[in-house]
């Protein structure tokens, strides 16, 4: 609602400086015209230079070009005023106030902006970061693995699928426990790539050799691979010609890209990307909780938790673990996190001692509400 009040803000701006300045145009030209006029008369007459000019004065006056522009300046002056507050109020400038003073582990933020710079695969300026923080020891295992997923992605750009087939098959026990069939994607687009030189032998020597060990689940697909033998000579004019597009290679890349992260025990998204960008979308509350209760500063140095609910969009809800707070202990399969009529979740054990197992209702450990037992419902993660 801010950004779009704030974009109304700047419409109305732009709309009355367009107007604003299309009247001064349009009074330029008739001085203009009046002047090139009077010269001519000059040039053409051997009338007094004097009467001339008095008369283009008497025209400078009927034109009255600051009484013509005063009105369109003056509705300009007053949208002008108003947008710094608007700016002011939509972007907040100082969001130091949501600050809280809590001591970070200096060489673990190191390293999650070291790993950032290398997944993302700005080597050099991941090794001038941990140079310069003191951390070089600790870089070459965070950088090794993802120099070699760069390696293989770069080779696949260049339609070179032999170190990512390599990898792949390396690791192709991991991959099928995580339910990838990577494996068998990259002997496709390899399959595809061979029927494109017109070699038929050599690519049904391919799929001999290589699609067996997928018949069981996936013959469906390797039967719409076979089918393309038959147009070995005009792929590009075929009922298969789909395979031929390049976005079969970048949705490869990046299942590479996911499982390779995967198997190094990290998340697909950079950790430091997903944590800005949610910090992002949480900060604007937060310092409108603080503009409200700046005298309780303090107060809210030493709060436990938040005071006010932050909502994240879905991309952010991602706990695999719930943690009760009342407990302070993981739920299980037979003490499951239950959500309660508030809102606020406990486990299923802390909600029954409370409850006197489901002979009572109890307050909230968070909020005035009164819970009965029998109400709340299991949430699953």
């Amino acid at each position: 609602m801010e950004l779009n009040s704030l974009k109304d803000a700047f419409d109305r701006v732009a709309k009355k400086q367009k107007l604003s300045c299309s009247k001064t145009q349009e009074v330029m030209d008739q001085i203009v015209q009046e002047i090139e006029k009077t010269i001519e008369v000059m040039q053409s007459t051997t009338l007094d230079y004097k009467s001339v000019l008095a008369e283009l004065k008497k025209k400078f006056h009927e034109i009255a070009p600051l009484s013509q522009l005063e009105g369109t300046q003056k509705e300009l002056n007053i949208v002008l005023s108003k947008y710094p507050k608007a700016l002011e109020k939509a972007l907040n400038p100082d969001i130091s106030m949501a600050y809280r003073n809590i001591e970070f582990d200096s060489h673990t933020v190191n390293q999650i902006i070291a790993s950032h710079f290398y997944r993302q695969g700005m080597f050099d300026v991941g090794d001038c970061f941990v140079t310069e923080a003191g951390d070089a020891e600790e870089a070459a295992a965070m950088k090794s693995p993802f120099l070699e997923m760069y390696q293989i992605l770069e080779a696949m750009r260049s339609r070179n699928l032999e170190p990512a087939l390599k990898w792949a098959a390396t690791n192709s026990n991991k991959l099928k426990e995580n339910g990838s069939d990577l494996l068998l994607r990259l002997h496709h687009l390899q399959f595809v790539k061979i029927l494109q030189k017109e070699s038929r032998d050599e690519a049904l020597m391919y799929a001999r050799t290589n699609f067996a060990t997928f018949a069981g689940n996936h013959m469906a697909e390797i039967q719409k691979l076979m089918g393309c033998l038959l147009y070995s000579d005009r792929l590009h004019d075929s009922p298969y010609t789909h395979l031929l597009s390049p976005t079969n290679w970048d949705i490869v890349a990046e299942e590479l890209t996911r499982q390779f992260c995967n198997l190094l025990g990290q998340s697909y998204e950079s950790p430091l990307s997903v944590t800005i960008a949610a910090g992002v979308q949480v900060l604007p509350p937060l310092v409108k909780f603080m503009t409200v209760m700046s005298w309780k500063k303090q107060e809210w140095q030493s709060m436990k938790q938040l005071p006010v609910p932050v909502e994240l969009d879905k991309e952010f809800q991602f706990h695999s673990v719930f943690v009760c707070p009342v407990s302070k202990e993981q739920s299980t399969d037979d003490n499951p996190p239950m959500l309660m009529s508030c809102g606020h979740v406990l486990c299923k054990q802390s909600i029954n001692k409370m409850s006197k197992n489901g002979s009572k209702t109890f307050k909230c450990p968070y909020c005035p509400s009164d819970i009965d037992a029998a109400q709340c419902r299991q949430l699953n993660f």
